[in-house]
């Protein structure tokens, strides 16, 4: 018996035909998401769909264990499952044949559901693309592993004229297809399905080619519109960034986040490419006497302020990374909400509540005082001087200083509603999260980082300290368990700033764990007790040990 001829080998093929029955199905999806909408593909379907059904913790663990990889895990979380059943669904072909191609084509009903039920969907037709890949995943096993279980033409193994193999009766009693031993006993068509499954990895990598030029056809037009964009020069710059607002101390956050360092966490898998020319804002709801709906040039010939502002994850733990400060160039919201005859609830008006929906289906809920309270809450069309990056926004995302990104900084925003907390839960609130969460004091150790090795003597100790909104009067360090000493505060940009914070300590040879707490401008102590991020953000002290040598 050749290698060829033998059990593994053919089972190898099985699970080689899955495989590429499981390529054709992708492909087909993907090609004919983007004659219905990009967002329509099963693979963002499906993770978008596991998203939204992933419990609260869980989601919160993934932001700390993978960081801004989270959503890559994912699409390869969900590439390695679909991998395995179309492996499994070969082997079972090899036996069942029909159940196998059953069962890949109802694979495509269960992308269809996520596809429609996604909170961006607009309608039945997203079901499409993975109810044709599905019957196109199907079709392929089917012939694959008819070429594994049927003699190649003139083989004397063959079914002889009038067998029931192929036929709707089904193999007759005493054949190999469906009995215990398998296919192994007899021979198989070789040239059909070395040319057959050749043919479909062709098709599949053709139809994937040409969807992947679809894609980008579709996103060369917002990726051109955000080339030629040149921002105005604001009405209402920034001030300059005060001389000695960033310490002079190796390894502390610069005080300006470059953007290509600044964090991203949000539930997009595919970022949104938008056309800025096409970009639209629609303002209605509850209080609304005149809806508007703005393009983005009436934001560009609007009043443009500029403002440092620090932004902050309510998944940042005590210590964590998610948190940054950049310079946002954009429209007052209180502005056009004033504009639309919105009236705050002190003032008599009947929402409570600002509602913001991303072009990704995306809904973020804040509190319409909050916007309206004169802080510089903003429609950011800039960021650091340049347009908004696509990864974080553009063209337009909110940004509200002193309240967390969840309940406020709504990226690829399309449309704005007046309504009250009573009466809708945006998408984190019905997960769990608070209604309104605003920032929580916060400091933070930069420098030494854990487990340091400095030496004996003099060192720097230094990091940021946040409260937005609020401001920061005071940071202070402990060493082990001794007395708290103030730390030197860095020069105040705003009280919608992160400020830095210095102290030169006396560091003994031996472990010592540093910890460190700052003091808001209202006077309250950043809290000891440490706290999860669910259901407003962590709170807590931030403390680091180090060996001095």
């Amino acid at each position: 018996m050749t290698s060829t001829e033998k059990p593994w080998f053919r089972r190898l093929l099985a699970a080689l035909s899955g495989l590429l029955a499981g390529y054709a199905a992708l492909a087909v999806a993907e090609l004919a998401a983007h004659a219905v909408r990009p967002e329509a593909g099963p693979v963002t379907a499906v993770g978008g769909a596991a998203i939204d059904r992933t419990p609260a913790p869980v989601k919160d663990w993934a932001i700390r264990t993978f960081g801004e990889s989270d959503k890559l895990v994912l699409q390869a979380g969900i590439l390695v499952v679909l991998a395995t059943l179309a492996a499994g669904l070969g082997l079972l072909a090899l036996r069942h044949r029909r159940a196998a191609a059953a069962g890949a084509l109802l694979l495509g009903p269960v992308g269809a559901v996520a596809a429609v039920t996604r909170p961006d969907s607009g309608s039945l037709a997203d079901g499409l693309p993975s109810l044709l890949g599905g019957f196109a995943g199907a079709a392929v096993l089917y012939w694959l592993s008819g070429r594994l279980t049927r003699p190649a033409p003139g083989s004397s193994q063959g079914p002889e004229p009038g067998s029931s193999e192929g036929s709707m009766e089904g193999p007759e009693p005493g054949s190999s297809e469906g009995s215990m031993e398998g296919p192994s006993e007899v021979g198989w068509d070789r040239r059909g399905f070395l040319i057959g499954a050749s043919a479909a990895a062709v098709a599949s990598t053709g139809a994937g080619v040409a969807g992947q030029t679809l894609s980008g056809a579709r996103a060369r037009d917002a990726v051109s519109s955000r080339a030629a964009l040149v921002l105005p020069r604001p009405d209402s710059p920034a001030a300059p960034v005060p001389r000695g607002a960033q310490v002079r101390v190796a390894g502390v956050s610069p005080f300006l986040t470059p953007t290509e360092d600044f964090y991203r966490v949000d539930t997009a898998l595919v970022v949104p490419r938008v056309d800025a020319g096409r970009w639209r804002l629609r303002v209605h709801g509850r209080g609304v006497r005149s809806p508007l709906t703005l393009t983005f040039r009436d934001l560009l010939d609007r009043e443009l302020v500029e403002r440092d502002i620090t932004l902050a994850c309510v998944s940042n733990e005590v210590g964590g990374p998610y948190v940054g400060n950049a310079r946002w160039t954009g429209v007052r919201l209180a502005s056009v909400l004033a504009e639309a005859g919105v009236r705050p609830p002190s003032k008599g008006g009947p929402a409570d509540q600002l509602v913001a929906r991303s072009v990704d289906g995306m809904t973020l809920g804040t509190p319409v005082e909050a916007v309206m309270d004169g802080r510089d809450a903003l429609l950011a069309v800039g960021m650091n001087g340049e347009p908004l990056p696509f990864e974080h926004g553009f063209p337009v995302r909110m940004v509200v200083p002193g309240l967390y990104g969840y309940v406020s900084a709504c990226k690829w925003i399309e449309d704005i509603e007046l309504t009250t907390f009573d009466a809708y839960d945006p998408y984190w609130v019905a997960r769990d999260w608070a209604r309104e969460a605003p920032v929580k004091t916060q400091s933070r150790i930069d420098t030494p980082k854990p487990f340091a090795r400095p030496a004996a003597g003099t060192v720097m100790v230094a990091g940021v300290a946040w409260a937005q909104h609020r401001g920061i009067d005071r940071v202070e360090l402990r060493v082990d368990d001794g007395p708290w000493r103030e730390a030197d505060l860095a020069a105040e940009d705003s009280a919608d700033t992160w400020r830095q914070w210095s102290y030169p300590w006396r560091a003994t040879p031996g472990s010592h764990t540093l910890t460190v707490r700052a003091t808001d401008r209202t006077g309250a102590i950043q809290p000891e007790e440490r706290t999860r991020t669910i259901p407003d953000g962590a709170a807590g002290w931030h403390s680091v040990v180090v060996t001095v040598g």
